[in-house]
C-alpha cells in the first residue's frame, strides 16, 4: 500500500494491548495522538526510549496528547518487557503498548521497511491532531533512539500553528517569536497580532508568540 502522508486520516484499528482492547480512533477521542512503533521486545534502545516517554507523562498530559506504543511481539512478551523498563529505567509504564503479531497495524502504517529489514517495523513516529489527519511523520533507524524533546517542541508548533496565523522558524522553541504566515496582509496584522510585528522582509514578518500573554 502507498505510504501515509501528512494530512492523510489515521488508519483506524482494533488491537490487544497491555491496557486491554483498543478501537484506535476511539481511544484517541478529542485529544492529540502519538502512534511510535519499535523493532521488538528487550531491546536495549526501545527499554530507554519507552522508559523516557513513561518520564515524560506530565508533558504530554499538558499538551493533551495520548500516546500508544507498537511493536510487532505479543501480549504475554509485552509485559514481561515492561518490568524490565520499570526496573531498569526507574519509572513505571504507563500507556499501552500494541502486540501486532500478525502485522496489521505495522502493514496498515507502513512500518515494515523491507530493505531495513522484512520482519520488524522501524521507528516509525506519527503525531495525530484531534480531527485523526495525520500531522506528523519521523522513520528512524533501528539503530537510532528517537529524541522527544524535539517530538514536545513539534507538538508546541503543531498545536500553536494549528489555531493561529502563525509559522515556527527554524530551531524555534515556546515562548520566541513566530512568523507570520504569508497569506495575511499587512492591514490585518494589527487586529490579529495586537503585540506587533517587525517586517524582515515583505515575506519575514516575525510577531510574539500569539498564544502568550
Amino acid at each position: 500500500m502507498a505510504a501515509l502522508r501528512l494530512g492523510d486520516e489515521a488508519p483506524n484499528f482494533i488491537a490487544q494491548t497491555t491496557e486491554g482492547e483498543i478501537d484506535f480512533h476511539n481511544w484517541l477521542g478529542e485529544n492529540w495522538g502519538i502512534l511510535f512503533s519499535h523493532p521488538a521486545d528487550y531491546t536495549p534502545v526501545c527499554t530507554t526510549e519507552l522508559g523516557t516517554v513513561s518520564k515524560y507523562t506530565n508533558e504530554f498530559n499538558k499538551r493533551n496528547v495520548k500516546v500508544a506504543a507498537l511493536s510487532v511481539d505479543g501480549l504475554e512478551s509485552h509485559h514481561g518487557w515492561i518490568k524490565d523498563i520499570n526496573e531498569t529505567q526507574d519509572t513505571t509504564v504507563n500507556f499501552p503498548i500494541i502486540a501486532d503479531e500478525d502485522r496489521k497495524v505495522s502493514e496498515l502504517y507502513d512500518m515494515i521497511h523491507p530493505n531495513a529489514d522484512s520482519q520488524l517495523t522501524v521507528r516509525s513516529v506519527f503525531v495525530i491532531a484531534p480531527d485523526k489527519k495525520i500531522k506528523l511523520t519521523i522513520t528512524y533507524p533501528a539503530s537510532t533512539g528517537r529524541n522527544f524533546d524535539e517530538l514536545l517542541r513539534v507538538i508546541d508548533s503543531l498545536q500553536l500553528t494549528a489555531y493561529h496565523k502563525v509559522a515556527t522558524p527554524a530551531n524555534w522553541n515556546p515562548g520566541e517569536d513566530c512568523v507570520i504566515v504569508p497569506s495575511v496582509p499587512n492591514e490585518e496584522i494589527a487586529e490579529l497580532f495586537p503585540k506587533g510585528y517587525k517586517e524582515v522582509k515583505p515575506y519575514l514578518r516575525m510577531t510574539p508568540q500569539p498564544n502568550l500573554n
